[in-house]
């Protein structure tokens, strides 16, 4: 089965986020029974960013968001250029 055509299980810790008047969609998901292969993709409305990893758990995921707008800011994620993070 193709990744689009599963149903994902989202995590709680999934949401919009708002920094510097910017707002963001966080989205943690994960395969049903994959319990430590967790996938995070931030969307905005000028594009998508998805992480070349997986996480062990959804709060990993959430931590490694937290970490990269503490360090870049949430402008990180706003912009048309394609972007992948490790």
């Amino acid at each position: 089965m193709s990744e689009e055509d599963c149903e994902f299980e989202h995590s709680p810790l999934s949401g919009p986020v708002t920094r510097d008047g910017e707002t963001v969609e966080v989205e943690i998901y994960r395969v049903p029974g994959t319990p430590e292969c967790w996938l995070m993709e931030v969307v905005h409305l000028s594009g998508c960013t998805r992480w070349d990893t997986t996480f062990a758990t959804d709060a990993a995921a959430r931590a490694a968001f937290d970490a990269m707008v503490d360090a870049a800011g949430i402008a990180a994620f706003v912009g048309n250029r394609p972007r992948a993070w490790n």
